[in-house]
C-alpha cells in the first residue's frame, strides 16, 4: 500500500523523523510501528548514498518519505530515481514554487524530470516497463510552508495540481512570525489552524511535526493527516539520558 493509499483511508498517519543518517538505525525505526518514516535530507548529514541505504533498509516494512535539502529539481530527480516515492520539499512560498516542484516530479511533456529508466532504481533498472508512463501515479508530494510569505499564499499553493498536501515547518514558521524557538506561541498555533482549515477546504492533506504525543493526538482529531510524533535522535537522546538518571537516582526531567 502506498502512502497515497494510506492517506486516502482518512485515518491519521503517524510518522517518525529520521536524522541519524544510518541504514542500521533506519531499519530499527522502520519496524517501530510507525505508518511512515522520513529521511531528512535538509538538516541531517545525509548524502544520496546514505538516503539510498535507508530506503533499502526500510523496503517492504514501512512507507518512506524523504525531505530534500531544498527545491533543487536535480536533487528531486535524484531522490525519485533512488526509489523515494514520497517527497517533502521545503521552502515553498508561492504557487509558482509549488508548480516548479511538481514539474520536477513529472516526465515531459507534463514536467521536466530527466529520463534515464535503465539507470533508475525506482524503475527496477529498466525492468518496470510502464514506469515512465505511470510513475506520477504513486508519487506523493507534500510541500513545506515555513514562512509568513508561504502562509499568505497557502490556498494558492495547495491548489496547484500535483500537490498532495501541505506540511508546516513549525520551527521556521515560528521564527518568521517573530517567535524564534517558541513553536507553541498562540500566534503560531493560530497559523497552524488556519493552514489546516485552508488545506482541507481545497481537498488536500495537512501535515506537521507535533510537539508531543498529546499534541499529535490533538492535531489528528482536528483533521491532520500526516503527523510526525518524534525523531530517532530525540528518542535516543531522551532514552540515554533517562537511563543514567535512573541509575544515579537523579530526578528525571524529560522533555519532548
Amino acid at each position: 500500500m502506498t502512502l497515497k493509499d494510506q492517506l486516502a483511508s482518512g485515518e491519521p498517519q503517524y510518522g517518525l523523523w529520521m536524522g541519524l543518517a544510518n541504514p542500521y538505525s533506519a531499519e530499527i525505526c522502520a519496524g517501530s510501528g510507525a505508518d511512515w518514516v522520513l529521511i531528512d535530507g535538509e538538516h541531517a548529514p545525509n548524502t544520496l548514498t546514505t538516503v539510498l541505504g535507508q530506503v533499502q533498509s526500510a523496503r517492504g516494512i514501512v512507507e518512506v518519505m524523504a525531505r530534500t535539502p531544498d527545491r533543487d529539481p536535480t536533487l528531486i530527480k535524484q531522490y525519485l530515481d533512488l526509489g523515494v516515492r514520497n517527497l517533502l520539499v521545503p521552502g515553498v512560498e508561492t504557487p509558482e514554487h509549488a508548480a516548479e516542484v511538481v514539474a520536477a516530479t513529472r516526465y515531459p511533456p507534463a514536467g521536466n524530470r530527466g529520463v534515464a529508466s535503465t539507470l533508475n532504481r525506482a524503475a527496477d533498472f529498466g525492468r518496470h516497463a510502464d514506469y515512465l508512463r505511470t510513475a506520477h501515479e504513486s508519487i506523493c508530494l507534500f510541500v513545506q510552508i515555513e514562512s509568513a510569505a508561504g502562509l499568505e499564499s497557502v490556498k494558492e499553493i495547495a491548489l496547484v495540481q500535483g500537490v498532495d498536501g501541505v506540511f508546516v515547518g513549525t520551527g521556521d514558521l515560528a521564527a518568521s512570525l517573530g517567535h524564534l524557538g517558541n513553536a507553541r506561541h498562540p500566534e503560531v498555533r493560530e497559523a497552524l489552524g488556519h493552514v489546516l482549515e485552508t488545506v482541507q477546504s481545497v481537498g488536500r492533506h495537512f501535515g506537521l511535526y507535533a510537539s508531543s504525543p498529546a499534541d499529535s493526538r490533538e492535531w489528528a482529531m482536528k483533521g491532520a493527516a500526516l503527523v510526525a510524533v518524534g525523531s530517532d535522535i530525540g528518542v535516543l537522546q531522551r532514552g540515554t539520558r533517562q537511563l543514567f538518571q535512573q541509575v544515579r537516582g537523579d530526578v528525571i526531567r524529560t522533555g519532548w
